[in-house]
């Protein structure tokens, strides 16, 4: 090669640049090289990155899912709440019902133990009175209270004849005696 218009540049020689145009091609396949490490490395963090979005998707969406079971159960638990609160309020209700009703099971208890005391002492009483009137009527005693109601009528009868005949007797000596004392 020739000097052209002005410098005094010496003509490099082939081997310098066969040596130069290893060092660049060399330098070229590691260039080459760390191109396809950082593109192997920028796929593989876009699948990574790609991985992540998805499962970011399966969160989200998992956690709207919770969060709507959540508000659900919320729900739930209030309307379980005042539930709750009625049941109770009924109970209480319920047990004043139900202790008003022993109350006045407890007084009509009494009202009839009352009447049936006063029935037992109505049905002994009558229950006396007709042993005294069995004792009284009775068809066996018949012939001996006829006897005695005889015996009694003949006693008085005596007691009559023997009280008449005393007052005959006193009457005839009073008379006599008012005579007497004319």
């Amino acid at each position: 090669m020739s000097e052209q218009g002005g410098g005094d540049l010496p003509e490099p020689k082939i081997e310098q640049l066969m040596a130069k145009l290893r060092m660049l091609q060399q330098e070229k396949r590691q260039l080459e090289e760390e191109v396809r490490d950082a593109q192997s490395v920028h796929d593989n963090l876009q699948k990574e990155l790609a991985d992540l979005q998805t499962e970011a998707n399966e969160l989200e969406g998992i956690h709207k899912d919770k969060k709507d079971a959540s508000s659900k159960l919320q729900l739930q638990c209030e309307d379980s709440e005042q539930d709750l609160n009625k049941q109770l309020k009924q109970n209480k209700t319920n047990e004043q019902l139900l202790e008003r009703y022993r109350c006045e099971i407890e007084e009509v208890k009494l009202k009839h133990r009352k009447l049936r005391l006063r029935f037992e002492n109505q049905l002994l009483q009558l229950i006396e009175q007709h042993k005294q009137l069995d004792y009284a009527f009775n068809p066996k005693r018949l012939p001996d209270e006829l006897k005695k109601a005889e015996d009694i009528k003949h006693q008085l009868s005596s007691a009559d004849h023997h009280t008449s005949t005393r007052l005959m007797s006193g009457a005839q000596k009073t008379a006599q005696r008012q005579m007497s004392t004319y």
